[in-house]
């Protein structure tokens, strides 16, 4: 692919991307295009190296298929409540590249597979894209270029104290579903960070797995999210279809929001505020009422359960929600993950010392610790002029006339 020239370079071949891929074809089917996809299968968080059998996703059935052709439904047997596990989005999405063909080439046959993406710069009208893949550095050329290289590419990795020293794995939560944590029978105490719901999925697999789980939250963060159970009150697709219902981005205050009557009404009247209010409460309560935090026996609350209460309302929350999607989810946590809401204040070898003096034995850690942005084959001042939205200490000084 050395030197090659393109007429559109989609960067990420997950669904965003294979979607924008599939639109310029149906309109351009004899262009020149190419997908490059870092990863080694298509689907970005779907994709068949990161999916494992008990990893379910967070929307309804339906959600995550394109118009153009329907996603087989999966056994009754994989689905709960409404949500099902993760493979068959793989499926589908595999299939979905074989199947569009656009003068006689496929979409996958366009598609290069392990092309980590470097530096993107403007060049002469369109765009010089370098990049790596097995065999070494490459460049490319494109009149179009199309980022679409999600939310959950680049892993947020920690760097722990005296990490060196602990010599047991520490593993990202993008690389859970091809190791050997679950299946090994060295890795008997596992610790898992963060206080998300990628940190939820890793500990409550562990424990099925018969692994003895401790589950740490650094106390100096936003404290854990707000997790929805798939089998409260409220339904999945109910969740789902409340979060992305115009009206309810109007319940919470945003400089987004176009000035309306409406908006006006619910944001800046007595009766608005009260009906806004009365929502949040109600989601608050459908948070609260299946995990129960509260009113758990003494050895539960010995196990430092209510550390994964969250520290404020739904409304307020600054860290990220998710949908609890497994079976009995918080009884198994309630009754066997020991869950710490401290710092780690250094590793030693098969240790984790926290800062409240305690030693934790352990043989892994995973990392759910979420991710950075990936835009990071960008420098500062494209960005900037481009409009991208960046940490105000990242753009670029502009000296004061």
């Amino acid at each position: 692919m050395e030197s090659q020239q393109f007429d559109l370079a989609v960067v990420g071949a997950g669904i965003s991307g294979i979607a924008a891929a599939k639109f310029y074809l149906d309109i351009h089917p004899n262009c020149k295009l190419v997908l490059l996809e870092k990863d080694t299968s298509v689907g970005g968080v779907w994709n068949q190296s990161r999916v494992f059998d008990t990893f379910y996703t967070q929307s309804p059935f339906g959600t995550w298929e394109y118009s153009d052709m329907s996603m087989p439904q999966p056994p009754k047997e994989d689905m709960y409540n409404g949500v099902f596990k993760a493979k068959y989005t793989s499926r589908y999405l595999e299939s979905y590249i074989d199947q569009r063909v656009y003068a006689g080439k496929s979409i996958r046959e366009r598609i290069t597979y392990g092309f980590d993406v470097q530096r993107i710069m403007k060049e002469d009208g369109g765009w010089f894209i370098s990049g790596r893949d097995a065999t070494g550095e490459h460049h490319l050329k494109t009149s179009r270029l199309i980022i679409a290289s999600g939310l959950t590419s680049v892993p947020n990795m920690p760097t722990l104290p005296n990490q060196e020293a602990f010599e047991n794995p520490i593993i990202h939560q993008k690389d859970f579903g091809q190791s050997t944590v679950l299946s090994s029978p060295d890795l008997n105490n596992v610790t898992v960070l963060g206080g998300a719901k990628s940190a939820a999925d890793l500990v409550y697999d562990c424990v099925k797995a018969g692994k003895k789980v401790t589950w740490i939250i650094r106390k100096t963060g936003t404290g854990p999210g707000f997790l929805v159970s798939a089998d409260s009150r409220i339904s999945p697709q109910t969740i789902y279809a409340l979060s992305t219902a115009r009206v309810v981005s109007t319940l919470s205050p945003s400089l987004f929001n176009a000035d309306s009557w409406w908006n006006r009404f619910i944001q800046r009247t007595r009766m608005g505020r009260k009906q806004s209010t009365k929502y949040w409460d109600a989601v608050d309560k459908a948070v609260a009422e299946v995990p129960n935090f509260d009113d758990r026996g003494t050895d539960v609350r010995k196990n430092g359960f209510q550390n994964l209460k969250p520290l404020t309302a739904v409304f307020w929350q600054n860290q990220t929600g998710g949908l609890i999607n497994r079976p009995s989810f918080w009884d198994t946590i309630a009754q066997n993950v020991q869950v710490y809401r401290e710092d780690i204040q250094e590793l030693q070898k098969g240790t984790i010392r926290l800062t409240n003096g305690e030693d934790v034995r352990s043989d892994a850690i995973l990392c759910g610790t979420g991710w950075i942005p990936s835009l990071g084959f960008f420098d500062q001042e494209l960005l900037a002029e481009l409009g991208i939205p960046q940490p105000l200490d990242q753009y670029p000084m502009v000296q004061a006339e």
